[in-house]
């Protein structure tokens, strides 16, 4: 039986309508390189069959290797009771609260994920979230772009390339100016930036740490960029925010994060979380969905939706954004996790990542050959170590030891062939790290 219900009669009469000959006619403008080869559409299966299928298909993903990938998204331990209380109803069936009097747990549990995260970034206020990391950022700088109606955006090149490519793609019709100021060694070169800013920024981006893991203190970069109209915009690490000097002590008008860190597992790819937090001068052109808290004709505690209207989701380019939705479990999970975790908790998970990161730092540069990209600036839980050979060359030569090495800076950026950023958290042991270190001099 055809997916489409309607008889032969009826798709004549509604082509008749429409004024086209045939369904083939109706979908002519549609190139043949990008229409489906077919609708073939494989027989039902039993559901032992399905099980067996989906386990063959499980079976091929490696799950047993030792890996100091990171880049962004990273491997910390989630407290047991994280699954747990997820898995009640009222959580994991929670969808969008348009009827506060109906989704007060839902628009309570909003609340307190975004006091949570604003206590974080120690910013004035966040919004529910949004997808991921990168979309944050994006909406970051559409933020700056229509508080301050100006058209320039200073890119540092440590931002992570993978977020400056989704902020490429969504402002490709933006009439934007992208300008990307070149890493400094890994770092952030701080006197290129200061000088990129003008009075026709719009804002200035950058991440701490950055994409080669280096730390770096932005106070007087965003205090020019205050001086000159400009809105500061920095992506952080929530985990590390503990130990480091955060958005709202540096100046930071927006903060920025991937929420993947705070008790979302890795999943091969998602779903994940972004953290979007900003100024209370700027709450008004946050996008998504901001709960916030009142009380009722009887002095009651209550939760609304605010500073914003449903119809908001429907007005298209008049609206702040065209997020219609969001990762609200993917919150929720973040907010349980912090709150098992504890402030002293996530201290400790961000202090033993910096002291394992750092024991691996050494022990690779202890091997022949091996340096550090810049020895200059401090690290936290990543470093970049420089090769004699192609990155890429270690990272498949250690594949087959059950080892993924680390992220090869190549392909985002030319002339660090050699370079391979490398990553550790609180789960990994000096034994496994001891081993890493083997098994790279050994394939040098």
């Amino acid at each position: 039986m055809p997916y489409i219900p309607h008889t032969p009669d009826e798709v004549r009469e509604m082509l008749d309508v429409i004024g086209v000959a045939s369904i083939e006619e109706l979908f002519a403008e549609i190139p043949a390189g990008l229409r489906p080869k077919s609708f073939a559409i494989p027989h039902g299966l039993t559901e032992m069959e399905v099980r067996r299928r989906l386990e063959r298909l499980a079976a091929k993903n490696r799950t047993d290797m030792s890996s100091f990938l990171g880049g962004g998204f990273y491997d910390h331990y989630v407290p047991s009771a994280a699954d747990m209380l997820l898995a009640r109803g009222e959580f994991y069936t929670a969808y969008t609260p348009y009827q506060p009097e109906a989704s007060q747990g839902t628009l309570q549990a909003i609340f307190e994920y975004q006091t949570a995260v604003s206590r974080l970034f120690e910013m004035d206020c966040s919004n529910a979230g949004v997808y991921d990391g990168g979309t944050a950022l994006y909406e970051a700088v559409m933020m700056a772009v229509r508080h301050t109606r100006r058209k320039k955006v200073v890119v540092s090149e440590a931002v992570s390339p993978i977020y400056r490519i989704v902020l490429a793609t969504y402002t490709k019709n933006l009439r934007l100016s992208l300008v990307t100021v070149p890493h400094a060694k890994g770092g952030d070169d701080m006197a290129a930036l200061t000088q990129a800013i003008d009075a026709e920024t719009a804002a200035v981006v950058v991440q701490n740490p950055n994409f080669f893991g280096f730390i770096q203190d932005f106070t007087s970069l965003f205090s020019t960029a205050r001086d000159k109209g400009a809105v500061s915009i920095i992506a952080g690490y929530p985990v590390l925010q503990t130990v480091l000097k955060t958005p709202g002590a540096m100046g930071a008008d927006i903060a920025t994060a991937e929420g993947q860190s705070l008790g979302l597992p890795l999943s091969f790819g998602g779903p994940y979380l972004g953290i979007m937090t900003c100024r209370k001068a700027l709450v008004r052109q946050m996008p998504g969905r901001i709960a916030g808290r009142t009380v009722d004709a009887s002095g009651r505690t209550g939760y609304v939706l605010t500073l914003q209207a449903r119809e908001q989701h429907i007005r298209r380019q008049k609206a702040t954004s065209n997020i219609c939705s969001n990762q609200a479990l993917c919150a929720l999970r973040a907010l349980v996790n912090l709150c098992l975790t504890g402030e002293e908790g996530l201290t400790r998970q961000a202090t033993l990542s910096i002291e394992n990161t750092h024991y691996a730092a050494m022990r690779l540069c202890c091997i022949p050959a091996i340096t550090l990209l810049n020895r200059e600036l401090p690290y936290g839980n990543e470093f970049t170590a420089v090769f004699p050979i192609n990155a890429k060359k270690i990272v498949r030569t250690l594949v087959d030891e059950g080892i993924v090495a680390g992220f090869p800076l190549g392909r985002y950026y030319p002339g660090l062939e050699n370079a391979l950023l490398v990553c550790c958290t609180e789960k990994h042991g000096r034994d496994e790290i001891d081993r890493l270190a083997r098994k790279v001099e050994k394939a040098l």
